[in-house]
């Protein structure tokens, strides 16, 4: 794959491993590793392997585990889910951001107490992107509209010393505006001809990184595509 052909953006591209099978997620870290900076691994893959699923995949090529268990209990659980993660050199990790200021710090705090080569990079999430605002209002009760909503609760993250937040390409711009120094992931990454899964809020790799995006988290539109160069094409990010 030549320079023009997608490296330029590799360290932006988050590949999101949704099996819970640790062979086919390593064949995947092994065939993808020169088109993705970091692989995204969930509950599929931790539940039924462990926090040494990290350990394996980093075997297999994979440069940057992003560890995306959207941590959400009472302050020292999260403290202490944060410590174990990191034992297993973490790159990037999630937390709700709903679970409030003291539940965050205490993740902050105990990142804190590591180097800062080992200190894992905190976003917080606020609003899914499967989440779209009839359900945000009607069902779970929040009467702000999605973007307020996500800028009062990431403003809180920011405070209270995350690193960042995941928003979709729909909200990136005004979370650029308001936090110009905060990590900012983008899932929900989509060609504009492609299916959205269950993903409501999407858009293309250049229209996050024109947002104002620093990571894409792209998942099934490149694993499930046997060409990674043409799915890149399709997704608008083979160039800066």
């Amino acid at each position: 794959m030549g320079e023009g052909m997608g490296r330029k953006n590799k360290h932006r591209i988050i590949c999101a491993l949704d099996t819970g099978n640790l062979n086919d997620a390593i064949a995947t870290v092994t065939r993808l590793k020169d088109y993705c900076g970091a692989f995204k691994i969930g509950h599929a893959l931790t539940l039924p392997n462990g926090l040494s699923v990290i350990d394996r995949l980093q075997d297999a090529g994979a440069e940057r585990i992003f560890l995306d268990l959207k941590f959400h209990d009472i302050p020292n659980s999260v403290g202490i889910a944060v410590r174990e993660a990191a034992k297993h050199h973490v790159w990037m990790m999630t937390l709700h951001l709903s679970g409030g200021p003291a539940m965050l710090s205490a993740a902050v705090e105990e990142a804190q107490f590591l180097s800062e080569t080992e200190r894992p990079l905190l976003v917080g999430v606020s609003v899914l992107t499967s989440m779209d605002q009839e359900t945000l209002t009607d069902k779970i009760g929040v009467q702000r509209e999605i973007k307020d909503h996500m800028l009062k609760l990431s403003e809180m993250g920011i405070e209270a010393g995350m690193d960042g937040m995941v928003c979709s390409v729909e909200e990136a711009a005004d979370m650029r505006a308001w936090f110009p120094h905060a990590v900012i992931v983008t899932p929900g990454i989509r060609a504009h001809s492609g299916d959205l899964h269950d993903q409501s809020r999407v858009g293309d790799g250049q229209d996050a990184i024109e947002a104002g995006a620093d990571y894409l988290v792209i998942g099934r539109p490149l694993t499930g595509s046997d060409d990674p160069e043409k799915a890149l094409q399709e997704l608008r990010l083979c160039d800066d």
